[in-house]
């Protein structure tokens, strides 16, 4: 080899699709980025569960070990790509690479956000790197951009959709006028939805995201359990319809600013009017909005899921590490966070409101609905009686509130459930106008 080429080793914890494209990559073009960078990768070991297992990528026996510290404690490994997923054994793996000096590239948001300061500390101590672009918005350039280009802003708010199975079972409720569970089986046939999709449409894969891209537009840590979380699986295919008919989209919103009383972030449904950027978002893309105070607003848009580009995003932090360990550099882009600051309870959160009502058909219904906003400060920019159904004498309406508090809007859910003339809240949804 060439004296002036740098070899560096890699040993990768995961062999499954994520796992399998990374060591593609590293197989297939290693020799060209050694043209490019003077630096040869080189797969050194690779942690599986089971090594007899077929697979998509056919790598020699050797590499494939079941131990971890074959991997892990191997002082000729450089690099450590995490491609396992989860929080543990993930995290503990993380932890002792980064305290043998190995630099870590990983997609896990759910490490990244439950522990992602104390890993970033860790690395800190030991002189190495922690990449983590492919953790949101798979191959959607997300941590970059915040950890570096948009540094001389104040970032005031973020709005994202970043889970595209949620995005794509929206946009078919609202195309199609179907309901969740004929959706979900829909996005489950063609790949795009987990056999067990509770992370994606509980809003629990939306809130890691968001605590990870909060932290880092904020500049101070916010853990998932700070996020209010709200999933897709109440909507129905009644509430597309009334919104189309407002001029909203229905859309899954990982939701973060910076107020001055503290840091709001929600995940949960929202109705967004059709003429913003982020309506317009449908099928498995992703897209995060900001707003900073010298580059205004921005949109980044693209594909985010998948195993190709989560695939890429790993490679191209690869890349830009071996760039940085053949320079002599570390640390290169060390994320700083300033004094840890509120997070806001949901209650003190201020937004407009769509509730839709099942009320009985007599006279006064209104004035009893009207009372209870009235009473506290809620007040009605839009009513709307969509149908009655005179056998059960009852009908359907539809409220939009001005901005309003959370809090009230809860009591007034509470007030409610006592008149006899509500006979069921349908649906509360929250309207997100970007302000």
């Amino acid at each position: 080899m060439n004296a002036d080429i740098l070899a560096l080793r890699i040993g990768l914890l995961g062999l499954g699709t994520v796992g399998g494209g990374v060591a593609e990559f590293i197989q297939l073009r290693s020799s060209r980025l050694t043209h490019l960078f003077g630096c040869q990768l080189q797969l050194a070991r690779v942690l599986v569960r089971e090594p007899r297992k077929q697979r998509s990528i056919d790598l020699p026996p050797e590499l494939l070990t079941t131990d971890p510290g074959a991997v892990l404690d191997d002082p000729s490994v450089a690099i450590i790509v995490e491609a396992m997923g989860g929080e543990q054994p993930a995290l503990d793996y993380m932890r002792r690479a980064l305290r043998n000096g190995k630099h870590l590239v990983t997609a896990n948001k759910e490490v990244l956000a439950k522990h992602g300061p104390e890993l970033l500390a860790l690395a800190a101590q030991h002189n190495v790197d922690v990449y983590y672009e492919a953790s949101v918005g798979g191959g959607l350039p997300l941590i970059g951009p915040f950890k570096r280009d948009l540094l001389a802003n104040q970032i005031s708010s973020v709005r994202a959709i970043i889970n595209g199975t949620t995005n794509y079972i929206l946009t078919r409720m609202a195309e199609a006028q179907v309901d969740f569970a004929a959706a979900l089986r829909e996005a489950q046939a063609l790949g795009y939805a987990e056999p067990d999709p509770h992370n994606d449409v509980s809003g629990l894969d939306a809130v890691y995201k968001l605590a990870i891209l909060a932290t880092l537009a904020f500049h101070s840590e916010v853990r998932p359990d700070q996020i209010y979380c709200e999933g897709i699986t109440k909507l129905t295919a009644r509430d597309f319809r009334f919104a189309a008919e407002m001029g909203y989209q229905i859309k899954l919103l990982a939701i973060g600013h910076d107020r001055a009383e503290g840091i709001e972030v929600r995940v949960h449904p929202s109705l967004v009017p059709k003429a913003q950027l982020l309506a317009g978002v449908n099928g498995v893309y992703n897209a995060v909005e900001l707003d900073g105070d010298l580059v205004g607003r921005v949109l980044l848009y693209g594909r985010g899921a998948g195993s190709l580009p989560t695939a890429s995003a790993i490679a191209g932090d690869v890349i830009d590490l071996a760039r940085n360990i053949r320079k002599g550099i570390s640390n290169r882009t060390e994320v700083t966070l300033g004094p840890t600051r509120r997070v806001l309870p949901m209650e003190d959160v201020s937004t407009r409101y769509y509730l839709r009502l099942h009320v009985a058909d007599r006279p006064g219904v209104l004035a009893d609905i009207a009372a209870v906003l009235g009473r506290l400060q809620i007040s009605i920019a839009a009513f709307i009686q969509q149908e009655v159904d005179a056998a059960r004498r009852s009908a359907e309406i539809v409220i939009v509130t001005h901005r309003a508090h959370e809090a009230a809007i809860r009591s007034a859910l509470d007030e409610f459930a006592g008149l006899t003339s509500v006979l069921e809240v349908a649906a509360l949804l929250r309207i997100e106008d970007g302000s």
